[in-house]
C-alpha cells in the first residue's frame, strides 16, 4: 500500500463525499458547515495523497474522475465497516443499536413498515432508512452495494445472491364500481381482454410477474396504459380509465369502502413471494443479521401480519 494513503483522514473523506453528493464545492461547504476555501484545501490535500485529480469541470458541471469513483467506493466500504464496528461494540454492551438500510420493491412498501415495527419491538434501539423503488432499481442498488438488505419478488437468477422467501402475496384484478364486469360471479382472464389495462412502468416487479403469467395463459391485452406508480395506477382504475392487476394489500381500503371491486377471476389471485435478499458473500452488519434472523425465525408472526391485509397471505417456504 502507498504510504501516502495511510495519511488519509476521515475528515478529508467526509468532505470528499460531500462534494461527490452535491457535485458542488459551495453546497458541500454548506453541508459540512465549512467555508468554500476550506473545502477546496481539503480536496487539494486529498488529491496530493491520492496522486491524481478527483474532480474536473466540463462547462459548469463538476464530474468525478476515475480515481474519485474508486475512492468513493472505498470510502463507502470504510464507513460501512465503522458503522458495523459501532454496532458490534454496542452489542457487546448488551444492546443492539444502529440503522438498518433497506431498499424495498414498491409492491412491498405497504407491508414492510409493519414488519419493521414488529422487529423493533424486539430491538427498540434500531432505526430504519427505507428506500422504495421498482424492481429494476432494486437490482441496480444491489449491484452498487447501497443497502444492508433488499426486499423484492422475482429474484434475478443471473446474480450471485442469497435470498430468503418469507411471505406470499396475492395479485388480484380490480375494476371501478359500475364496470360491465362488476356484476359477474365468475370470470376468466380472457374476459378482461376487451378492456384497457393499466400497467406499471417497465422495471416493475408486479408488471413483470403479470406479463409472464399472461404469456403462460396466452392472454393478450391490446389496450394498455403505462403509469409509473402503484398509487397512480390505483387511482386510474378508480377514475374509470381501465382495469388493473395489483397486490391486494395495496387496495385494501379501496375494496373495503367500495371505491374498487375485486373481479372474481378464476385464474387469480396470482401469488408471488417477497424475499429478503443480499449479495452472496456480503458482510452483513449486526443489525442486518438480526433483521434477517428475525424473518427466518418469526414465520408465524409474519404470516399473521400478512393476514391483517385483506385475504390470506401464506408464509413462503
Amino acid at each position: 500500500m502507498r504510504k501516502s494513503l495511510m495519511r488519509l483522514t476521515l475528515r478529508q473523506i467526509q468532505v470528499f463525499r460531500a462534494v461527490c453528493d452535491n457535485r458542488s464545492y459551495s453546497r458541500a461547504a454548506e453541508d459540512m458547515a465549512l467555508t468554500q476555501p476550506a473545502v477546496s484545501l481539503q480536496i487539494r490535500q486529498l488529491e496530493e495523497l491520492v496522486g491524481q485529480p478527483l474532480f474536473e469541470y466540463v462547462g459548469k458541471k463538476l464530474y468525478l474522475t476515475d480515481a474519485a469513483e474508486a475512492l468513493k467506493r472505498a470510502s463507502t466500504d470504510i464507513f460501512q465497516r465503522l458503522e458495523s464496528l459501532d454496532m458490534q461494540l454496542t452489542d457487546l454492551q448488551g444492546s443492539l443499536q444502529g440503522q438498518l438500510t433497506l431498499a424495498v420493491e414498491s409492491s412491498a412498501k405497504y407491508f414492510v413498515p409493519h414488519l419493521f415495527a414488529a422487529f423493533k419491538q424486539q430491538q427498540p434501539d434500531i432505526n430504519l432508512h427505507l428506500t422504495v423503488v421498482n424492481r429494476a432499481q432494486v437490482i441496480k442498488r444491489m449491484a452498487d452495494n447501497r443497502d444492508d438488505l433488499v426486499i423484492m419478488s422475482l429474484v434475478p437468477p443471473d446474480m450471485a445472491l442469497e435470498f430468503l422467501p418469507f411471505l406470499n402475496y396475492p395479485i388480484v384484478a380490480v375494476a371501478p364500481p359500475g364496470h360491465p364486469l362488476g356484476k359477474a360471479t365468475a370470470l376468466n382472464l380472457r374476459d378482461l381482454e376487451p378492456y384497457p389495462l393499466l400497467v406499471r412502468e417497465a422495471g416493475s416487479g408486479t408488471r413483470k410477474a403479470c406479463e409472464e403469467y399472461f404469456q403462460q395463459k396466452r392472454v393478450h391485452f391490446p389496450q394498455k396504459y403505462e403509469i409509473s406508480s402503484l398509487e397512480a395506477v390505483r387511482e386510474g382504475v378508480v377514475a374509470g380509465l381501465g382495469l388493473a392487476l395489483l397486490p391486494r394489500h395495496s387496495v385494501t381500503q379501496e375494496l373495503a369502502n367500495g371505491r374498487l371491486l375485486e373481479l372474481p377471476v378464476e385464474e387469480l389471485p396470482l401469488y408471488r413471494s417477497w424475499c429478503v435478499v443480499h449479495a452472496r458473500g456480503k458482510r452483513l452488519s449486526p443489525v442486518a443479521q438480526a433483521f434477517l434472523e428475525y424473518i427466518r425465525s418469526e414465520r408465524t408472526q409474519i404470516s399473521a401480519l400478512g393476514q391483517t391485509f385483506s385475504g390470506y397471505c401464506p408464509t413462503a417456504h
